[in-house]
């Protein structure tokens, strides 16, 4: 690549240019200018300091190795291995206890406990797919995997086999006994689920295939419900443990007109958040790839993304799915989020990108470049009134990688500071999780991170 852009003395890949000043930059409220000119300032104020601490790194490396060689032909000796790293550096001493804090973290970080998962952010329809993993079906999880046995009479097939079904509502029956168990009776036995209205508020209530009637034994779990065209109570919204349950009643649907009290589906809170990752499960290697990169996660802060593929004869769009409305017990509108929280994950700090070239024709670390651009492309969460918000709380979460001990993490510390200060956020928008992938250390997060 020779064609270059020159601003504020970086000289910048054309295709990375067009997509700042053109996509990423237009509706943060930033000036173009003044952006070039921070970027230019954290390269040339914080590039020595990284070229430093990758030294470090090479030369605790080459004394390793050669500890290696010495010692080939030894037993190992794991007490002598351990004094050895850490009279280099390798190994430090654990510090104080101490207890950190932070403020404006969402719920899905702070107080909920659920999977996350990890998806390649160059690829947008795996990108949309995690994204909206927050909800998912459990009868199609059970009947299209070995949950349920494939034992003669229960195979999947091409069509449904209304067996395999009667094996999945056994399941979920068994299942609902235990995150929401009824006053009498079982789930299995419910031949009708309805909000009734007791005490100028809705109350669940279950009735029995012998004509009794059950309530919840925590009636507070029960936690809402939606209504179709007809006014029908038709979802049922349960909570346990923090997390969603809904059922699912339409008698007309196929699966529903099978099942003893019409239940089409059930519905649970699944991936609660997601690391879009720029790094291990990508290979965005020149300048077009982290272009690719960025827009993607570009999109998911705006809302906007999408992808069209062909399934068999059909062409299928992915988009982000919208939040979902319910009516609680007590006649109030609940909203819950439709989709994963999202968090960054920008590169380690070994690599360097010839995306954008310092003053003196050098590439810049990589990870510079993905700590402004993945936060500028926040910036539009940030400012948004979309239904696709992620943060509610006016946050953007950053996974940083492969560090090596508490000088590199102090290091990023200096760095997502410059960037905020840059993009105009107040300290601590940006929370870094820490992850010292390489030795156990003990950090000082009070000066080194801003959270975790």
């Amino acid at each position: 690549m020779t064609q270059r852009i020159e601003k504020s003395g970086l000289q910048i890949a054309p295709v990375l240019y067009d997509f700042l000043t053109g996509e990423a930059l237009p509706g943060t409220g930033l000036d173009a200018t003044a952006f070039w000119d921070a970027f230019a300032e954290i390269v040339h104020d914080l590039a020595p300091r990284y070229h430093v601490l990758m030294e470090k790194r090479d030369v605790i490396q080459d004394e390793i190795d050669a500890w290696h060689h010495r010692h080939q032909d030894q037993t190992f000796d794991a007490k002598s291995y351990k004094e050895f790293l850490a009279d280099i550096g390798y190994l430090l001493p654990e510090g104080p206890d101490f207890q950190i804090t932070t403020e404006n973290v969402d719920a899905e970080i702070a107080t909920i406990a659920g999977p996350q998962l990890v998806v390649p952010v160059m690829n947008a329809r795996y990108a949309l797919n995690a994204a909206n993993a927050r909800w998912g079906s459990l009868f199609d999880a059970l009947y299209g995997t070995d949950v349920i046995t494939e034992a003669p009479g229960l195979e999947k097939g091409s069509t449904y086999n209304p067996k395999r079904g009667q094996a999945v509502f056994a399941y979920v029956a068994d299942f609902l006994d235990k995150a929401v168990p009824l006053t009498k009776g079982c789930h299995a036995d419910v031949v009708n689920y309805v909000p009734i209205s007791a005490g100028g508020r809705r109350v669940l209530t279950a009735t029995l295939n012998d004509g009794r009637e059950a309530g919840l034994q925590d009636e507070t779990q029960f936690a809402g419900f939606s209504t179709n065209a007809d006014g029908i109570a038709n979802v049922m919204l349960f909570k346990n443990h923090g997390l969603h349950i809904e059922v699912h009643i339409d008698r007309d649907h196929p699966v529903g007109s099978t099942h003893p009290a019409s239940v089409k589906d059930v519905v649970m809170e699944a991936a609660m958040s997601t690391i879009q990752d720029c790094e291990d499960s990508v290979t965005a290697v020149d300048a077009e790839d982290k272009v690719q990169v960025y827009r993607n996660w570009l999109g998911l802060m705006k809302g906007d993304l999408t992808d069209s593929f062909t399934k068999g004869d059909k062409t299928v769009t992915r988009a982000l799915n919208p939040d979902r409305a319910y009516t609680t017990p007590g006649g109030e509108a609940l909203t819950l989020h439709g989709r994963s929280l999202l968090l960054v994950r920008n590169v380690g700090h070994l690599m360097t990108s010839d995306a954008v070239l310092d003053s003196g024709g050098a590439e810049i670390p990589e990870g510079f470049l993905d700590a402004i651009i993945t936060s500028l492309c926040a910036v539009h969460d940030l400012k948004s009134t979309s239904p696709h918000r992620n943060s509610r709380t006016g946050s953007v979460y950053i996974v940083k990688p492969k560090m090596h001990g508490p000088e590199e993490v102090a290091f990023v510390n200096i760095l997502f500071r410059r960037v905020e200060k840059a993009l105009g956020l107040d300290s601590y928008t940006l929370k870094v999780g820490i992850m010292d992938e390489e030795r156990r250390t003990t950090v000082n997060l009070k000066e080194c991170v801003r959270a975790v």
